[in-house]
């Protein structure tokens, strides 16, 4: 179970970088209207508008195995067993014993506490 949510989280990251640069890549609706006027900005690797489809249809599929893996781990995080009551304080975390103080005839007295010269 430990391997498979370790898996999950690498698919996870993965996805979410590889999206994050697809979409860095891609060009906004507004660089058309630049190169329109002249700018040149419409000449790429795949020609005018042949990345738009192949750019968009990747970052649909690497945003869909990104929620798809988030709702695994989401689950997977989720299907622990419940305690065995429903209060916090039973649960808690034991406290160390206080060490013991001072011997008791020493402390009636008072002299143990004054350091010595």
């Amino acid at each position: 179970m430990n391997v498979m949510l370790t898996i999950l989280l690498a698919v996870q990251m993965i996805s979410a970088i590889v999206m994050v640069g697809l979409i860095l890549v891609q060009h906004g609706k507004g660089a058309d209207m630049g190169a329109a006027f002249g700018s040149g900005g419409s000449g790429s690797l795949f020609g005018a508008s042949g990345s738009a489809n192949f750019l968009s249809r990747t970052t649909a599929v690497l945003a869909a195995i990104f929620f798809a893996s988030t709702l695994a781990l989401a689950y997977f995080g989720s299907a622990r067993s419940a305690p065995s009551s429903g209060s916090v304080l039973e649960n808690a975390a034991l406290v160390a014993p206080v060490p013991a103080a001072v011997a008791p005839a020493a402390a009636a007295s008072g002299a143990a506490q004054i350091p010595a010269k």
